[in-house]
Order: structure tokens, then sequence, then C-alpha cells
């Protein structure tokens, strides 16, 4: 066991060291650099002297070497497009925020959808049924990014009911501000209702006709309990190992939401780091984002083992 531990760990390794190479040299590929709108004016030999200072003027391997070695040592270096900013600034400043809007998607979203799951499931072929699966197949080909935009047309434009740009800052940055949170939080939520209502469905429907469940019935037992106990309990496994990866997601993959709705969170930040070809931030981010997901589906696998005996991870010289 331990020595499955240990080989997944070093294959979560391997792959984040070619996420974060591979990221580097498409940088590196792509025309311009986060200099060339700064020193287009500049004397030639100004602009050179500024390329020496940020390394920019060295070969790709080399520049490819001192950044790996860097990293290794936990120095991402310093913003070239926005001097004086660093990775520990960007997860002092960026990452609560996009934490407390993650954690809302989840906290508003995965209940909701477990609910008309749970509801869809009970009344099969019903109006109910009909209605929550319709609605989970709109919300789930609708991107958050079109949603985002509709939610601030009416409801923020058209209604006037909430703002529709800015997040809470300073003392309100994770309790406060809740009117500046709910529309991204409602725009993200959506997806995740839309998920889980059909997973969980599925779920107790290949559950409701098992052996165990009708002879719990056939026992006297209560429905209340038959659904609780037998079916809900057994259909959760799918959901509860999905979360890691759900959690991870809502965590970095809320760059349009951050971007529409002008939120100054890790998402927005990598896409202006992006555009301005920013490498040690972009490099930085990929690490940390990165490190984030590939840890949500190790944490996935060993949640697999504790919520069902029957799966096991083991080693294929051994098993």
């Amino acid at each position: 066991m331990v020595k499955v531990i240990v080989r997944r760990l070093v294959e979560l390794a391997v792959a984040l060291f070619l996420i974060t190479s591979a990221t580097f040299f498409l940088l590196a590929a792509i025309p311009g650099d986060a200099l060339s709108a700064q020193t287009d004016n500049l004397p030639e030999a100004a602009r050179q002297r500024v390329y020496a200072q940020s390394g920019l003027n060295k070969p790709v391997l080399e520049r490819y070497a001192t950044t790996m070695t860097s990293m290794l040592h936990g120095n991402f270096g310093e913003s070239i497009a926005d001097p004086g900013m660093t990775m520990s600034k960007v997860v002092h400043e960026k990452l609560p925020v996009s934490l407390r809007l993650g954690l809302q998607q989840v906290l508003l979203g995965i209940p909701l959808g477990l609910f008309f799951g749970i509801l869809a499931a009970i009344y099969k072929n019903t109006w109910i049924d009909h209605t929550v699966t319709v609605l989970s197949l709109l919300l789930m080909s609708v991107p958050s990014l079109v949603l985002g935009l509709l939610l601030q047309s009416y409801f923020g434009g058209k209604l006037g009911w909430f703002p529709i740009l800015g997040w809470p800052e300073g003392s309100q940055l994770w309790f406060g501000g809740w009117a500046l949170t709910i529309l991204p939080t409602v725009a993200g939520a959506l997806t995740h209702v839309a998920t889980y209502a059909r997973l969980l469905k599925n779920s107790m429907l290949d559950i409701l006709g098992s052996d165990y469940v009708q002879t719990a019935r056939a026992k006297g037992v209560p429905e209340y309990r038959v659904v609780t106990h037998h079916i809900v309990r057994n259909a959760a496994i799918p959901v509860i190992t999905r979360l890691p990866m759900t959690v991870a997601f809502s965590i970095t993959g809320s760059v349009f939401i951050e971007s529409i709705f002008v939120i100054p969170g890790i998402g927005q930040y990598f896409v202006q780091a992006l555009n301005n070809r920013d490498v040690p931030i972009v490099m930085g981010e990929t690490v940390m984002l990165a490190a984030l997901y590939i840890g949500s589906l190790f944490l996935t696998d060993l949640l697999y083992m504790a919520v069902d005996p029957r799966i096991k991870l083991y080693d294929r010289k051994e098993g």
C-alpha cells in the first residue's frame, strides 16, 4: 500500500514537471514578450540593457534551465510586466478572493444539486424528473461565461438588484459585501447544480432495483429509511469521490467569471499575465494550479478506497 502511494506521488511529480515544461516552451514559442510594449520606443542600446537585466536576451534552453532551477528552490521570480509582484504576493492577495468565490459556489451548488437529484430519482418519470433532467442538460450546455453575462444583464442591469462589478475588499474580504458576491456565485454554482443532480440521480437509479433495497422494503422498513440508509448512502460514493475535483476546479476554473465581474482573483490575474507574456507569473500560477488539480486527483483515489472497500489501489506487479 505504501509502495503504491509513493509510486503515485512520483507519477504526480513527473506530471507536474511535464506540465510546467510544456507551459514554458509554449510561452517561448509565442511571438512577443513581456517587454515588447515597454521598450519599443527606446534606443537600441537601452533596449538591450533592459532585456539583459530581465534575462530575456538569453537562449531559450538557458532560460529554461534557469527558470526550472529557481522554481525547485521555490523562487518563481518577479513579474516582468508588473514590477514588484511576486508569487508570494499573488497567493497572499489573489488566492483568498478566488478561494471565497469557489467555496461559495460549491456550498450553494452541490447541496442544491443533490436535493434535485434525489427528487428526480424518487419521482422517476414524473414532471419533477423531467423538469430536473431538462434544466440539468440546459445548464450543463451553457458555459458559465454566458450564464454570468445573462445574470449581469438581467438582475444587475435591467432590474438593478445587484452590483455587476467588483468584489469585497479589506475587512469584508471573507464575510462581508455579500451583494457583490451573489451574481458570480450563482453563475458558477448553477453548473454544480446540474452536474450533481444528474450524477446522484443516475447513481440512485442504479441502486433502486438492488436486492438489498427490495429486501429492506419487503421487511417493512419505512420508505424514508430505505431512501436515506440504503439508497442515498450507497449512491453517494461517486459524489464523495468527485468532491475534491469540484473544489479544485471551482478555485482554479472561475477565470471567465472573474473576468466578466472584474473580480481580482488568481484567474483574472492569470489571464492578464498570459496576455502580457509574463513568464514568471504564468509559470508560478501554472505550478500552483496544476499542483492543486493533480493533488485533487490523488485525494480522489484515496477517497475511493475509503468509501468503497471493494476498490483497492494495488501494485500491478503484486496483483
